[in-house]
């Protein structure tokens, strides 16, 4: 077999590949014992028909055919390792010439990953992140926060108010119908905390327990999602929320500490790291964004097509689908034309497949491994976002074959932290960060970041 390579442009490439006729011989073999098992002629038993009489009935051209297909996966692979072609995607293949006895001439065209020439070091990337500041406000708003998951609830004779708790009845109709799923009794809704339907706040409060209002508001959810109903709520309790004090007490019940003002210490503490992480991962996103303005990476147009294909049915099927909502009218609530969609969505798929070629080529370059010990904490980290159990989401990626790509994932999070390091990271204040003193928060933001920025770049386990 003889192939040769013609470059049509950084991405795409033509295969020309001249096989000799003596090397079809196996796959022909292989059709005439196949066509030999399928069809049945008299006087010969199944699986016995010779190949001159298969010729005979059946034409010699089914057999080329079905020995062509056969052999054609094999030269192609065997032509794109000889030259050493990182392909993507399906080839387009042509058989440009096929002569009984004589030879098989085909070509392929395929897209290839690109060459990329990275900087050799990242020294001049130098971006600024949010400082790491808590105030003495963000300290009382956590403290704020647990003192409410800590209220208690009495029944009270008397309307309803704001931040009272009602128990309701509801009843959805739409055109003058009541919905199949819209009935719910026994509902409790914290009035003001926008949990249930819009315009409910302004139909509950001033009930007294037995009284009953109707308004009109868009469901969010189930059968009827999208349209406007005519909604009537009847309260059957009003309950008032009584908060704890603020007081060492409330301090011993709500948390190990015996102090309030311990309390406020680990609380300060607490968003402290929080602001870290998200400061770590500002860097990140921002180095990233930096790193791929350095290097020119061509785009295959059939990668990209694909890739927007990919991005457009996950959120239509898995994402909105889930939560009742069809495209138009998810665009109606983010207020974006299907214009801006479109300009978004492929914005969002050209930097995924950028960055995935240029981390991939980084994580070569530096010849980066994944351990078991980072592949795992991975998987318990992406697991535990999915929803599932550890066993659960390891199960599913095995059974899927996508052991590789959570290692991808893992090495371009490593790739990403490498560039990083080198780069100049600084805080509003004008402050030089040293994130190597987080260096666990740094790694698992960067793997947040590439996997972010890659979405749907290559697939994903699914729960």
């Amino acid at each position: 077999m003889k192939s040769a390579v013609e470059t049509l442009n950084p991405t795409r490439v033509r295969l020309t590949v001249e096989v000799p006729f003596e090397e079809l011989k196996d796959s022909l073999d292989a059709a005439y014992k196949k066509i030999n098992q399928q069809v049945t002629v008299k006087g010969f038993r199944k699986g016995k028909i010779p190949a001159r009489i298969i010729d005979q009935r059946f034409g010699r051209g089914a057999v080329l055919e079905e020995a062509v297909n056969d052999a054609l996966p094999k030269f192609y692979t065997e032509a794109v390792n000889g030259a050493e072609l990182d392909v993507l995607g399906q080839p387009e293949v042509d058989i440009t010439e096929l002569k009984d006895g004589e030879t098989l001439n085909f070509t392929a065209e395929v897209d290839i990953r690109p060459v990329l020439e990275l900087p050799e070091d990242f020294s001049s990337i130098e971006v600024e992140v949010d400082a790491v500041e808590v105030s003495d406000e963000d300290v009382e708003k956590s403290v704020e926060q647990l003192r409410e998951r800590f209220a208690s609830t009495s029944p009270v004779e008397r309307a309803a108010q704001d931040g009272d708790v009602v128990t309701v009845d509801l009843e959805a109709k739409v055109d003058g119908e009541v919905l199949e799923d819209g009935v719910a009794d026994g509902v409790s809704y914290t009035i003001g905390s926008g949990e249930l339907l819009e315009g409910i706040d302004d139909a509950v409060k001033g009930l007294e327990a037995g009284g009953e209002a109707t308004f009109t508001s868009e469901l969010k959810g189930g059968s009827a999602a999208g349209q406007e109903a005519e909604v009537t709520v009847k309260v059957t309790q009003v309950a008032a929320r009584e908060l704890p004090e603020l007081d060492d007490e409330f301090a011993q019940l709500a948390s190990e500490f015996d102090t309030l003002e311990e309390l406020k210490a680990d609380s300060r503490k607490r968003l402290a790291n929080m602001k870290q992480y998200d400061q770590a991962t500002q860097a990140q996103e921002r180095v990233l964004d930096k790193l791929l303005e350095l290097v020119e990476v061509p785009v295959p147009e059939k990668l990209l097509a694909d890739e927007i294909n990919t991005r457009k049915h996950n959120l239509e099927h898995h994402q909105l689908e889930q939560m009742g909502l069809t495209l138009d009218k998810y665009l109606e609530l983010q207020g974006k034309t299907a214009e801006e969609f479109e300009t978004e969505t492929r914005e969002a798929a050209v930097k995924g497949i950028k960055t995935q070629f240029v981390l991939d080529e980084l994580v070569k370059r530096e010849k980066l491994n994944v351990n078991q010990e980072e592949l795992t904490e991975h998987l318990m980290r992406r697991a535990a976002s999915s929803g599932m159990s550890p066993d659960q989401f390891a199960q599913a990626v095995v059974e899927g074959g996508q052991v590789p790509l959570l290692v991808g994932e893992v090495a371009r999070g490593k790739a990403l932290a490498v560039v990083v390091e080198s780069a100049t990271v600084k805080d509003t204040n004008g402050e030089v960060i040293d994130l190597d003193d987080e260096e666990e928060d740094t790694e698992e933001a960067a793997e947040a970041t590439a996997e972010d920025a890659t979405e749907s770049a290559e697939d994903k386990p699914e729960a």
